[in-house]
C-alpha cells in the first residue's frame, strides 16, 4: 500500500524535479501525511496544528489509553480545544495508533517524546533512543524526520541519525532528511500557544533545514527561524530554559538573604522593574517546575563534562532551585514556632499541587517536595489544588481534600501557599486560618495581613 503511495505521489510531480522541489511541491499541495510519535503536552498539540492545516495526521503513542481517547475525539491536554479535535478526527484527518508500522505511510515524522532525568540527576534518551530504533525499521525513502523533544548539543547527530542509518540501511541527506526543532509549550498560557509560537529550525544540511522550515511554515502562523545545524537549535532550547533557571537562582538566593535583612523581596523587584531597560523580572518560590527548566541546564552540565568543563554558574543556580523546598519547609517551621507549635503533629494545608498558576500539571512540581519536607519533620499534611483532585509520588496515589471551606481551614496549624491558582478565595483563607505561609505572593492585595507571612 504504501510503495503505491510512493508511486502516485511520483507520477504526480514533474519528474525533472529533484528530490527537494518534490518535498516543497508536496507540502504546498498539503499532500505531506504526517506522524507524531508521543501524544502528551508536546505531541497532541502539534498533530492536531498540522491536521488542522490540512495534512492527514497519524498519531502514536506506547499509551493505548491515550490513543483510544484521541480516535474517541476526547481531549485530554488543556492546550488543546476539545472541539477541534473532535472535529478532526471525525473528518479523518486526525487518527492515532499503538502500531510503529504506521511510518510507512508518512513522509514527516515528528519525534515528541519525554527526555527526563534518571535518578543519578543525569539525561535519560531511552525514550527516543527506543522511539528512533522503531521509526528505523519502517523508514522510507524521502521521509523527512524531526526531533522536538528537549536534548543535550549532539544528540541528533551523535544518536538519532546513526540509529536511523543503522536500522534502515538509508543515508541521512541522500534518502532522508533529519533535523531538530525544539518544543515551545507552555501550559496555561492564554497567549501563545502551539500555533502562534514561534519556531527553530536546524538540519542536517541546508535542504533537510529548507524542508523542514517550509513544513512548519505550512502549518504555523508565527516565524520559523533557521539555523545552520541540529546542534545549534539544541543548544538554544538549553540556553532558553538556562537563562531563566539561573535569574531565578538569583532572585531565590536574594530572597534568602533579604528575609534575614529584613527586607521585602517582593518590594525591591517591583522597584527594579520601574527601569524600562537592562532588567526582566523573575519571582522567588518554592522551587522549579515543569518539563523544561528544572531539567534542561542538567544536560547542558552532564554534556559539558565530556568536554572537560564544568558549568560553574548554572550548576550553582540548580542547587540553590533544587534548595527552595527545604528551605520553605524551614520557614513554615519558624512560623509555627512563633504560633509555640513544633512541626511535628502540627497539621498543614498545602495549597496548589500544579507546578504553576490555573494548570493540572503538576510535573516536578516543587509543592509535592515541600510536602515531603514537611513530612519528613513530622508534619501532618493535606493538600488542595483546584485543578488537580489527585497526584501520584513514588508510585502513591495523593488524594487532596475535596473542598475549602472557612471550617476546614481553620482546622489547620498552618495554611501554605504554593501555587499561585487565580480560582481560590484567598480571602476567606486568610480570614479563616490560623497562619499562612504565602510563597507566590498571591495574597499582595489583602490588607488584612496580621496572619500573613510572605516568602
Amino acid at each position: 500500500m504504501f510503495w503505491q503511495k510512493r508511486l502516485k505521489n511520483y507520477f504526480i510531480h514533474n519528474k525533472g524535479m529533484d528530490e527537494n522541489e518534490r518535498l516543497l511541491k508536496k507540502i504546498e499541495n498539503k499532500e505531506i501525511e504526517v506522524g507524531v510519535v508521543g501524544l502528551g503536552y508536546v505531541g497532541l498539540p502539534l498533530a492536531v496544528e498540522k491536521a488542522k492545516a490540512g495534512f492527514k495526521t497519524i498519531g502514536f503513542d506506547v499509551q493505548s489509553e491515550k490513543v483510544d481517547l484521541v480516535n474517541k475525539g476526547h481531549n485530554y491536554i488543556g492546550d488543546v480545544v476539545d472541539s477541534d479535535l473532535k472535529k478532526l478526527v471525525e473528518a479523518g484527518m486526525l487518527k492515532a495508533t499503538t502500531n510503529f508500522s504506521f511510518v510507512k505511510e508518512v513522509d514527516f515524522i515528528a519525534i515528541c517524546v519525554p527526555t527526563p532525568l534518571d535518578k543519578h540527576q543525569q539525561p535519560d534518551i531511552s525514550y527516543v533512543k527506543s522511539s528512533t530504533e522503531e521509526i528505523a525499521k519502517y523508514l522510507t525513502k524521502e521521509t523527512i524526520v524531526v526531533l522536538e523533544s528537549t536534548t543535550y548539543p549532539g544528540t541528533t547527530e551523535e544518536l538519532v541519525k546513526t540509529i536511523l542509518e543503522k536500522g534502515s540501511g538509508l543515508k541521512c541527506g541522500v534518502d532522508f532528511y533529519l533535523g531538530f526543532s525544539p518544543e515551545r509549550v507552555d501550559p496555561g498560557n492564554l497567549i501563545y500557544k502551539t500555533k502562534n509560537t514561534p519556531k527553530v529550525v536546524g538540519g542536517i544540511g541546508k535542504d533537510a533545514t529548507e524542508v523542514i522550515a517550509a513544513m512548519y511554515r505550512a502549518v504555523l502562523e508565527s516565524d520559523v527561524f533557521e539555523v545552520s545545524s541540529p546542534a545549534i537549535a539544541e543548544m538554544e532550547k538549553i540556553l532558553e530554559n538556562t537563562y531563566r533557571n539561573i535569574n531565578i537562582g538569583l532572585v531565590n538566593e536574594l530572597t534568602i538573604l533579604c528575609n534575614r535583612m529584613g527586607i521585602s523581596i517582593w518590594e525591591v523587584i517591583e522597584a527594579a522593574k520601574s527601569k524600562p531597560y537592562g532588567f526582566q523580572a523573575f519571582y522567588p518560590g518554592p522551587g522549579l517546575g515543569g518539563h523544561c527548566i528544572p531539567l534542561d541546564p542538567y544536560y547542558l552540565s552532564w554534556k559539558a563534562r565530556e568536554y572537560g568543563f564544568h558549568t560553574t554558574l548554572i550548576e550553582n543556580s540548580m542547587v540553590i532551585n533544587d534548595g527552595q523546598a527545604r528551605y520553605c519547609a524551614e520557614r513554615a517551621a519558624h512560623i509555627l514556632s512563633h504560633h509555640k507549635k513544633a512541626v511535628t503533629d502540627s497539621r498543614i494545608l498545602v495549597l496548589g499541587i500544579a507546578y504553576k498558576q490555573d494548570i493540572d500539571d503538576y510535573r516536578e512540581s516543587p509543592a509535592i517536595r515541600v510536602i515531603q519536607e514537611l513530612e519528613r519533620a513530622g508534619a501532618r499534611v493535606d493538600f488542595y489544588d483546584p485543578w488537580i483532585r489527585e497526584y501520584k509520588d513514588h508510585g502513591q496515589v495523593r488524594t487532596g481534600i475535596p473542598k475549602i471551606t472557612p471550617q476546614a481551614v481553620a482546622e489547620y496549624d498552618l495554611v501554605i501557599v504554593t501555587t499561585a491558582h487565580s480560582n481560590v478565595d484567598y480571602d476567606m483563607v486568610q480570614k479563616n486560618a490560623q497562619a499562612v505561609f504565602d510563597t507566590k505572593n498571591v495574597m499582595k492585595h489583602l490588607k488584612a495581613r496580621e496572619n500573613i507571612e510572605v516568602l
